[in-house]
């Protein structure tokens, strides 16, 4: 753990206090953690902010989900979790423990799962599919809805298969409900800069009618959102961002060909949807060809080329190789320009 954490890590450990005895009815009890766990990372910390947690191993059927915890449980499947699923497999265990804290007053559960939800659906999905002995292990901590907020965080916070979206959207959620709608203060307790936290809450506050352009929104990160924020802005250019946005869902649900989908090609064709058409372009009439004036599309609406500027010199075209289109579109696009501007 670096040192820039030990002392968030402390602060957390001072208001955890050891789970309690466990009545002879409960699962069996294991050690504290091995090399890896939270508890043994917390070997390093002064003495009075260490805390020995036992572990358990349980049904994950009594274990249910923080209703805030970061991570989205719906849409966790096998493809997201064939590592884990793997791993586990292997080693006939689950290697790191969840962290978990009792509930009361529900018949159902016994735990409440505050990190751990792939764990708990891997284990959970192997007890369905011929492997019903391995079991859920679990940390029990004393924690309140903050302090399990920020737990939560760290120990997801240097994991791959976490999506930024995911965490963005739980900080997002964070911010009311812990603290006050307060970005400095949130900061300052996950001990990170405001800029840092703020590119995260902009990546969740990206409207629902932007998202659908992309096949599979988890793939998006917290470094495109320096390319979407800009073009969201002005109101034409948002109009003409969300449209292209629909266009392109329309046009994957009705199985077009030659649509973007990957990150980089789906940001390639919403930038270009939303830059502003030059000179007079908006005023102008339609070219006799029937295409838009500012963009020339394929026939499944993806941007091939757009005139930037006609005049008595010339005409002057910016190409769109990566947007989605073919060469051979691009080749019939430049064929009807010249046939317009430079007749044979």
């Amino acid at each position: 753990m670096t040192s820039k954490n030990n002392r968030f890590v402390a602060d957390l450990a001072a208001g955890v206090e050891p789970a309690g005895t466990v009545p002879a009815e409960q699962p069996s009890r294991l050690g504290g953690g091995g090399p890896g766990s939270p508890t043994h990372r917390l070997a390093g910390l002064p003495p009075r902010a260490v805390v020995d947690i036992p572990q358990e191993l349980v049904d994950p059927a009594r274990c249910r989900i923080w209703e805030h915890h970061n991570r989205d449980y719906s849409a966790l499947n096998e493809d997201r979790c064939a590592d884990l699923i793997e791993t586990i497999v292997a080693q006939g265990k689950q290697e790191f423990p969840a962290i978990v804290r009792r509930v009361t007053g529900d018949p159902d559960h016994d735990y409440e799962v505050i990190s751990g939800a792939r764990r708990h659906w891997t284990v959970s999905w192997l007890r369905a599919n011929n492997y019903p002995d391995i079991r859920y292990l679990i940390e029990i901590r004393s924690l309140t809805d903050e302090q399990a907020f920020r737990v939560s965080d760290l120990e997801n916070r240097a994991r791959e298969d976490l999506a930024d979206v995911e965490r963005a959207r739980d900080y997002l959620k964070a911010l009311d409900l812990y603290y006050g709608g307060k970005q400095k203060a949130m900061a300052q307790r996950l001990n990170q800069s405001e800029a840092w936290l703020s590119r995260y809450l902009d990546l969740a506050r990206l409207p629902a009618e932007l998202m659908i352009a992309f096949p599979d929104p988890f793939e998006l990160k917290i470094s495109h959102v320096g390319t979407l924020k800009p073009i969201l802005k002005p109101e034409d250019s948002r109009a003409r961002v969300l449209a292209e946005a629909a266009r392109l869902a329309q046009s994957r649900t009705e199985g077009a060909t030659n649509v973007p989908t990957s990150v980089p090609d789906v940001l390639r064709a919403l930038v270009a949807a939303g830059e502003a058409p030059r000179g007079d372009a908006k005023k102008a009439a339609p070219k006799k060809t029937g295409l838009p004036e500012e963009i020339i599309r394929s026939g499944a609406g993806t941007p091939l080329l757009r005139v930037d500027k006609k005049d008595r010199k010339g005409v002057s075209i910016t190409l769109f190789p990566k947007g989605g289109g073919s060469r051979s579109e691009a080749e019939a696009a430049m064929q009807e320009l010249l046939d317009q501007h430079w007749p044979k």
